[in-house]
């Protein structure tokens, strides 16, 4: 009889086990007990479908007691998406607590777009400040400036799903920077007014197609850089300066080449000269022969010649002396 009593002790035991493993009572309960109305056939569906139970009825309690209205088969939907549900309960409870219209569908969309959803409407009740890197820009005058800017932000829940983000604000505002300053005459006025280039970029609707609304833009510190129209114009003056050197240089191999040309012209003309002189003893020889000339006209040649030699010599003497002199 014991041993009966015990075999069915434990069989009851493990019965309500395994009921309340399958089936969370104290889930069930803890609904009840909220006023949230849960049954117990849609828990144990909850386990069939792989869905954790207190991952949907633990959010849907928090939202019902916050008076957000939301149902049990949204929270699962958005769960089986591969959303987080708890976030955006929490991120609807927030916006409700701040007066921003932001129905569960939104709410769900940009969960589920992978932006965090709580953080966005934080940022939509509290702007954020964004800090800009260095931005260098050169004004007319050739001269660097180098800024940096405080850009002040707040979330736009309605273009939060495909909406740019923060990247797209700083590269937008460090291009209107860039924009402002290069069509400032002189660096110096913007030194004066730097609020001149925070209006400026203000007034360009950066913000347009970006998930943020721009609220401000403040410039947080400009320095002066280097000179870059110096350093332009004397790096063309190198630049000119090698130009020349090398049309030089042509003009100076052009001369050379025209020199050793006429140095070649030169030559043949001596070897031409040599040539012909080379051909003065065989044409008198042949004189000699024909008849054409006499001994004594030969001797008188030679005479006539070295006359000539003797005179050309007196000349070039003369002339030496006299530069002498």
């Amino acid at each position: 009889m014991d041993i009966t009593l015990l075999i069915v002790a434990g069989a009851l035991l493990l019965f309500f086990l395994i009921l309340f493993s399958v089936i969370p009572i104290g889930l069930w309960i803890s609904a009840v007990a909220a006023s949230v109305r849960v049954s117990l056939v849609s828990l144990v569906a909850m386990r069939l479908r792989r869905v954790p139970p207190a991952r949907i009825i633990l959010p849907l309690i928090k939202a019902d007691k916050a008076g957000i209205d939301v149902e049990q088969n949204q929270l699962e939907a958005h769960y089986l998406a591969g959303g987080n549900v708890d976030r955006v309960v929490d991120a609807l409870i927030a916006a409700d607590k701040a007066r921003i219209t932001l129905p569960f569908d939104r709410a769900a969309a940009i969960d589920l777009a992978g932006r965090d959803v709580l953080d966005a409407v934080k940022v939509s009740v509290n702007p954020r400040v964004i800090q800009t890197p260095n931005v260098s820009a050169v004004a007319k005058d050739g001269i660097e400036l180098i800024s940096t800017a405080r850009v002040t932000v707040r979330a736009n829940l309605e273009r939060l799903v495909g909406g740019a983000g923060e990247e797209t604000i700083i590269a937008r505002v460090g291009e209107g920077i860039v924009s402002s300053i290069g069509s400032t005459d002189s660096h110096k006025s913007v030194l004066e007014n730097p609020d001149t280039i925070s209006k400026t970029v203000l007034a360009k609707g950066l913000d347009s197609g970006t998930a943020f609304e721009i609220l401000s833009i403040d410039i947080a510190d400009v320095n002066v850089g280097r000179n870059i129209g110096a350093t332009l114009q004397t790096d063309q003056a190198e630049a000119d300066k090698r130009v020349a050197q090398a049309k030089a240089e042509e003009r100076r191999a052009m001369a050379v080449a025209a020199e050793q040309e006429n140095r070649a012209r030169v030559e043949e003309m001596r070897a031409k000269v040599v040539e012909a002189e080379a051909e003065v003893p065989l044409a008198i020889s042949d004189a000699f022969r024909t008849g054409n000339l006499g001994i004594m006209d030969y001797y008188n040649l030679q005479n006539i010649q070295s006359d000539t030699q003797m005179r050309s010599n007196i000349a070039r003497a003369t002339g030496l002396e006299g530069e002498e002199e």
